[in-house]
């Protein structure tokens, strides 16, 4: 079976079995994979298909934007295959899969998580220093720096990507830029008061690969 996907002709597996709902994914040779009950027919899968196209058409091209595999999801150092589930309401995770509407529902939880998970490890990182000056988080995508510390206007800004990553990472992140409220460059005062918080920071460098 094929569909048209925008400008693409897809391939498009189907796996039938005892379950009540509709699976899409893309798979790692780009075909599309279907996963329905056993009574659904291949009329029933192309109607689908074409109900859910423009939902589909994004989660194709983002695959082949993202060649690596943007069919995988990664959180908090896990990686998981990204499930779409058209009626789902609430994004959930379930042994090594994300369950999603679509890609774009997916994102918005990613920017919800940024901000709970980064706010809550920068409530447990304070607990590590004296007088530190209150201070205001953003989030955003950044290509060259995983955060940057403003310390003038008194704002720590953290890369979104981050979410990627393990949480001790993320604190070593977080306790960079705090500590750049004391010691203004990267000398050996600076690495050693971050040392102080953050013992694993070697580690956490090599792999941010910075």
């Amino acid at each position: 079976m094929k569909c048209d996907l925008g400008d693409y002709e897809v391939d498009v597996e189907v796996i039938r079995k005892q379950n009540k709902n509709v699976y899409f994914r893309i798979n790692d040779d780009y075909s599309l994979c279907v996963t329905c009950p056993k009574y659904m027919t291949d009329f029933d899968i192309k109607r689908l298909i074409k109900k859910n196209e423009e939902a589909l058409k994004k989660m194709y091209k983002r695959a082949l934007k993202h060649k690596k595999d943007s069919s995988k999801f990664l959180y908090l150092g896990k990686e998981y295959n990204i499930v779409c589930v058209p009626d789902l309401e609430i994004v959930g995770f379930k042994d090594d899969c994300v369950y999603t509407k679509d890609l774009e529902a997916l994102e918005k939880f990613t920017d919800r998580e940024c901000l709970k998970v980064f706010t809550g490890e920068i409530n447990l990182c304070r607990k590590c220093f004296n007088d530190l000056p209150d201070f205001a988080l953003r989030v955003r995508k950044m290509r060259t720096r995983w955060g940057v510390c403003n310390t003038r206007r008194k704002i720590i800004t953290l890369n979104s990507k981050l979410l990627d990553y393990e949480l001790w990472i993320i604190d070593y992140v977080i306790i960079h830029e705090m500590c750049h409220f004391y010691e203004g460059n990267h000398g050996k005062n600076f690495w050693a008061l971050v040392e102080q918080a953050c013992p694993r920071y070697k580690e956490a460098k090599k792999a941010l690969k910075v």
